[in-house]
């Protein structure tokens, strides 16, 4: 089993959420990417508070595919600056870790 990882991602729309989560798991580069509608997301950018609607993208990779998986995700992103924030996972059901790695040949 390699380490798996998840990558956090927000989008604004549905049809880029669905692209890059079809991208990804098409390419291998994630086994899954849950799309989750309803964020809120308040933050300042170019010195100007902001207050949007989102779409959370949970993906779910492994270690070795993380980088690539970010690299795809940022490419085809319609953000200046996209969120892409790894996190490693320290345990949870090993079937469901280990599907996670072979779905991205990690």
């Amino acid at each position: 089993m390699s380490n798996p990882r998840i990558i956090l991602s927000t989008v604004d729309s549905p049809d880029a959420a669905e692209g890059i989560a079809r991208k990804l798991v098409g390419a291998r580069l994630a086994s899954c990417v849950n799309i989750l509608p309803g964020l809120r997301s308040i933050y300042r950018w170019n010195s100007e508070i902001h207050d949007e609607p989102e779409l959370l993208l949970i993906i779910k990779t492994s270690s070795e595919k993380s980088d690539e998986a970010i690299k795809a995700l940022v490419d085809s992103h319609p953000y200046e600056l996209p969120e892409a924030i790894a996190l490693e996972i320290c345990g949870g059901h090993l079937p469901y870790l280990d599907w996670i790695s072979s779905e991205t040949g990690g």
